[in-house]
Order: C-alpha cells, then sequence, then structure tokens
C-alpha cells in the first residue's frame, strides 16, 4: 500500500479538525504528520524505576550512553541518536509567552547548551545546563553507531509510579512524540496492576508497544515469569509483545565478541522488531498510528456533538415543548374545572332550595300542632289576642331561621363552588356577603281575626225554652197519668232541668265551631305565609345561583384567556425551537456520519476491523 493512502487520511483528519474548530488537535495531527514523514523510528523506554531502563539503551546500541549505577536517578529524558562524534548537550524549550490561548499552535525555540561527556550524568539528573524559569528539557547524547544512524532514536524517561507520570514524561516537547513505545519490566516478578493500567494507557495513543521482560540473567525462573506475563496481558487486552533480554549478558557477549551469549541475551530479537519497525514505518507502523490518531480525534470531536444531542433530548423534556404541553393539560384542566364548578353550582341549589322548603315545611309544622293542641282546650273568644301574638312572633321566627339557613348554604356554596379553582392559587371567591333583611316580619301577610259565632243571652233563653218546653211536656203526660195537672212543680222542675241542658250542649258545640273555625283560618294563614317565605327564599336563592354563574363564568374566561395565550405562547416557541433543534440535530447527525466515514478510512487502512465508536447518545 502506497504512503500517499495513509498521509491522504491524515490530511482529511486534519481537514476535519479544522472544520470543527479545534486547533489544538489540528497542531496533535500536524506533528503527527511530521512525525511519520520522518524517516527516524523514534523508541521511547518507559517503566517504573530501577528496572534497568537506561542499562536497556546502554545495550541496544553497545555503548555506554545513560548513565547507570551508583545509585544515579534520571530526571530528565535523555535522547540517544546518531552522530559523526560522541557529543552531549541539555535541551531547553522555551517558555509559553503570558496570555497565549492553551491548545493553539505556536513556535517552540529550542535553545542547547552543550554538556562535557563527564558531566551527562549531572545533566540528566537534572543539575546542569537547565535555565531557571525555562521551558520543558532533555538531555541530547550522539553516538557513531550504526543502529543510530540506520534511523534509530532512543528515548530514556524518568522512572514513574503512575500512569500520570508517563503520559507527562510522553509530553516532554518533540523528544517523546514516539514511533515505538518499550515498556521495561525486570524479571524479579509479574507485571503489576500499576504497569498494566500503564499500558492500557498507552496502547491509547501509541498502537506500536513492546514489553521488555530485562534482568533474565538475575532469575532463574524467567521462562515461568514470562509466561505467565504474557497471561497478564492477554487477560488485560493489550495486544503486546513480550521479549525477555539480559542487558548484563549483552553487554558481556559484546565484549568479548560472544555471538551464542548474544543470542542468549535476547537482544537480537529485540534489535530485529525494532529494525523491522524503522522498515515498516512508512507503511505498516503509519498506517496503525493513522488508525490511532483517527479514533482519538474522532472520539473528542464526536464527544461534544453526542453530548449536546443529549443536551437537546433533555431540553425537550423540559423547554419549550414541555411547556407546551402543559400549556395544553392547563387548557383541558380549565375545561374540566368549568364542567365541575357548573355541575356544583347546580346541584348545590337543587339541594338548597329542596332542603328550605323542607325546613319550612318542618317549622310550620310544629307551629300548626302548637295551635291545635291550644284550641282543643282554649277559647278563641278569650285567647285569640295573646295567641295572635306568639303565632305572628313564632312565624317571624321560623322566617328568620329559614333566611339565616339560606344566607349560611350561600356562603358554602360559594366556597364550595370556589374549590375547583384552588390549584390556580389565588382566592376567587365573589365580593359579595348575604344579610338578614331587616322587613322580614312585615313582608308577612297579615293575620286576619276569623269571624267567631257568640252564644248572646237571647240565643241562650230561645235555646232553653226550646229544651225546658220539651221536657215540661214530656214528663207533664207522663204525671197526668197519676192524676196530676200537665203544669205541675215535677214538670216545671224537669223542664227548667232540660233547658239548662240545652243550654249547656249549646254552648260545647258553639265552642267547638269556634275552635274548627280558628284553626282552619290558621291553616290558610300558616299556608300564606309558607308560601310567600318559600317564593322570597327561591327568588333569593336564584339571585344567588345567577351571580355566581357569572362571578365564575367572568373568571374561567380571564382565566381560559390568559391559558390560551400562554398556550398560543408556548406552541410558536415550540415550533420555533423545534425548527432550530431539528435544523441543529441535522447537522449534528451529517457531521456524525462525516466523523464516520473517516474513521471507517482510517480502519480500512490494515483491512482489520476495530471496535466501533459510539457516535449516537445512548438511549
Amino acid at each position: 500500500m502506497m504512503a500517499g493512502i495513509w498521509l491522504d487520511v491524515l490530511d482529511e483528519i486534519a481537514r476535519t479538525c479544522t472544520a470543527h474548530g479545534r486547533g489544538d488537535l489540528l497542531q496533535t495531527v500536524r506533528q503527527k504528520r511530521a512525525q511519520l514523514l520522518d524517516p527516524t523510528l523514534r523508541v521511547l523506554v518507559i517503566g517504573e524505576p530501577n528496572q534497568g531502563k537506561s542499562q536497556l539503551i546502554n545495550a541496544i546500541i553497545n555503548a555506554p550512553a545513560c548513565p547507570v549505577g551508583d545509585g544515579r536517578t534520571t530526571v530528565l529524558p535523555t535522547v540517544v541518536q546518531h552522530a559523526e562524534a560522541p557529543t552531549a548537550a541539555v535541551a531547553q524549550a522555551s517558555p509559553p509567552a503570558p496570555g497565549h490561548p492553551t491548545g493553539t499552535a505556536t513556535a517552540v525555540t529550542v535553545e542547547r547548551t552543550p554538556v562535557a561527556l563527564n558531566q551527562v550524568a549531572a545533566g540528566v539528573a537534572g543539575l546542569v545546563g537547565r535555565r531557571p524559569g525555562g521551558g520543558p528539557a532533555y538531555v541530547e547524547i550522539g553516538l557513531p553507531r550504526a543502529l543510530l544512524g540506520a534511523g534509530l532514536v532512543l528515548v530514556d524517561t524518568p522512572g514513574t509510579d503512575e500512569v500520570a507520570g508517563i503520559g507527562a514524561a510522553a509530553s516532554v516537547a518533540a523528544p517523546a512524540r514516539a514511533d515505538t513505545v518499550l515498556l521495561v519490566s525486570d524479571s524479579t516478578r509479574e507485571l503489576s496492576v500499576a504497569e498494566l493500567n500503564m499500558l492500557l494507557h498507552i496502547m491509547r495513543s501509541h498502537p506500536n508497544v513492546i514489553v521488555v521482560q530485562s534482568k533474565t540473567d538475575l532469575v532463574a525462573d524467567w521462562r515461568t515469569v514470562a509466561e505467565r506475563n504474557r497471561q497478564h496481558l492477554a487477560e488485560a487486552g493489550v495486544p503486546a509483545t513480550l521479549i525477555p533480554v539480559s542487558a548484563a549478558l549483552r553487554l558481556r557477549a559484546a565484549a568479548a565478541d560472544d555471538r551464542v551469549l548474544n543470542a542468549e541475551s535476547g537482544f537480537p530479537a529485540l534489535i530485529a522488531r525494532l529494525q523491522r519497525d524503522m522498515s515498516g514505518k512508512a507503511d505498516h507502523l503509519a498506517r496503525a498510528a493513522v488508525q490511532t490518531v483517527a479514533r482519538t480525534v474522532v472520539e473528542q470531536l464526536a464527544a461534544p456533538l453526542r453530548a449536546e444531542l443529549e443536551t437537546q433530548e433533555a431540553e425537550e423534556q423540559s423547554g419549550p415543548i414541555s411547556r407546551l404541553h402543559a400549556a395544553q393539560r392547563e387548557v383541558d384542566e380549565l375545561r374540566r374545572c368549568s364542567t365541575r364548578w357548573q355541575n356544583t353550582l347546580t346541584d348545590e341549589i337543587t339541594d338548597l332550595l329542596a332542603d328550605l322548603e323542607y325546613d319550612l315545611r318542618d317549622r310550620t309544622r310544629q307551629i300548626l300542632r302548637a295551635v291545635d293542641e291550644a284550641f282543643d282546650t282554649a277559647d278563641p273568644l278569650v285567647a285569640w289576642d295573646t295567641f295572635q301574638d306568639w303565632l305572628e312572633r313564632s312565624l317571624v321566627e321560623a322566617a328568620e331561621a329559614n333566611h339565616e339557613w339560606l344566607i349560611q348554604r350561600c356562603d358554602w356554596i360559594a366556597r364550595r363552588v370556589a374549590a375547583n379553582f384552588d390549584r390556580y392559587g389565588y382566592d376567587v371567591l365573589p365580593p359579595w356577603s348575604m344579610t338578614m333583611p331587616d322587613d322580614i316580619g312585615e313582608r308577612l301577610p297579615e293575620l286576619q281575626r276569623p269571624t267567631i259565632d257568640r252564644f248572646t243571652t237571647g240565643q241562650k233563653l230561645f235555646t232553653g225554652m226550646k229544651g225546658s218546653y220539651g221536657g215540661m211536656l214530656m214528663f207533664g203526660l207522663a204525671t197526668t197519668l197519676a192524676g196530676m195537672p200537665m203544669i205541675n212543680p215535677v214538670s216545671v222542675g224537669i223542664g227548667a232541668l232540660f233547658g239548662g241542658k240545652s243550654i249547656s250542649d249549646e254552648s260545647k258545640q258553639l265552642l267547638r265551631r269556634r275552635q274548627a273555625t280558628v284553626k282552619t283560618a290558621i291553616q290558610r294563614h300558616v299556608d300564606d305565609v309558607f308560601v310567600r317565605i318559600i317564593r322570597d327564599c327561591r327568588d333569593a336563592a336564584r339571585q344567588v345561583q345567577r351571580m355566581l354563574r357569572d362571578h365564575f363564568t367572568g373568571l374561567t374566561e380571564e382565566l381560559q384567556e390568559a391559558i390560551v395565550q400562554s398556550f398560543r405562547s408556548a406552541k410558536q416557541e415550540a415550533d420555533t425551537d423545534a425548527s432550530v433543534r431539528d435544523q441543529r440535530q441535522r447537522e449534528i447527525r451529517l457531521k456524525m456520519t462525516r466523523l464516520a466515514a473517516v474513521y471507517e478510512q482510517a480502519q480500512q487502512l490494515t483491512g482489520a476491523r476495530s471496535a466501533p465508536l459510539l457516535l449516537e447518545p445512548q438511549a
């Protein structure tokens, strides 16, 4: 496959970064492009402290380039590259200009301070050659070695126990831009969890990683450790090659020119792998690197787009569409509320009228029972004046009690109807109060004194004469049989007795007729009063019904106007928001489709299927 293919893909990734306005990613892609076009193979050697990284580099090039032993600590990265004569220098980048935006491209000036070869250890320890306040620094060592002359550049990094520390070491200026990464772990133990996490972190940005198991000469069962390390790599999903080596055997073999010992050191396999990487950098390594760059760039570009889609979906639930649905629910609820309060008002007024009539009927019946009991014994001629005052007072009290109940029930009905509007959060009772009329007694019909028959003296005399005549005649005839005259003392006495009885009987009959007449008259009067009071109560109840109906109808119309206006505003806002949101979603999905196309194009460079990227937001 020609180099132009992966270069075209990388240029397409750069154009995509420009289209998304990501200058920081564009700078990274341009640096990667320059690195891949550079024929040298930059190898980054990393690992935890005291794993033999510096000695490994010395053994690869068969020269004491990096200082080792005597408790020396690598503080600055060390770049070992080809030179016609041995040289050493401390290179330090200039600090960023104040106020310079983060993530934008800027030219970096590197100043180099020559260091004597016997001062390399002090330079690596950060003791010489560094300027206070300067930028990141590293040590450059040049050696005339054939392997270095072929294009190999080795970068020794400070030891670190944390993944973040490795990232910091790998970000020091240009030397850390690696084509191959060597993770060094000695044979005295298996790969640690920290080292496996380190590998997983590095694999995201460096596709070509080799695990070097150093110091095999110190451990007799290093092969068992190597096998277990390979199992750990497979279980962690790290596709890295593991190569066991011994720097001590390599250096001893070089000194003695012992090929067997050199083969036993394991370095021929490592060097062969590095040479294969050098020859395949422009093809195989470049395509794998472009795949990694594509994944990183697409993930970073897709993340804000995916987050924006998720945000828009959340806003759809709480934004204008939600307010539109809420306004629609308010319209429907007001319609139901209108039906409820009208039904409540009608039902309560109907019940009120029936209850008022029953209450007044019960009160008047009690009055009539009292009238019947009173005139069963009393003579209307004697007790009428006292009874009339009591009757008028009782009827007025009944009317007032009935009207008071009407007032209380009307107030209760108003509150019952207003309760349907509680959800709107303010007082909706009408500005109205019903009071007791002052002239309620004057509205009642006047009680007319009934016509009552009196038992006059003449009537008594006539009634007595009729009764005495019959008795005297009956007993006078009876006494004639005894030889006595018809009119005699016995017949006269009997006649007088019958006359008195007739007067008494007639008097009682007249009393009963008077009582019956009075009861009938009072019954008619009470019925008239009942009709008058019920009519007034019905009229008052109907007026209250019309007043409440007009009040709550007006209130409903006001609420409806406000809710409908809110609904219209929400609908207009929702329509506008939906249009803008749909347009933006189409743009986002189009960008995601293009990102997916760029990613797929990068994956086709090697012909191997990689794990798909999650471009769409999760449901």
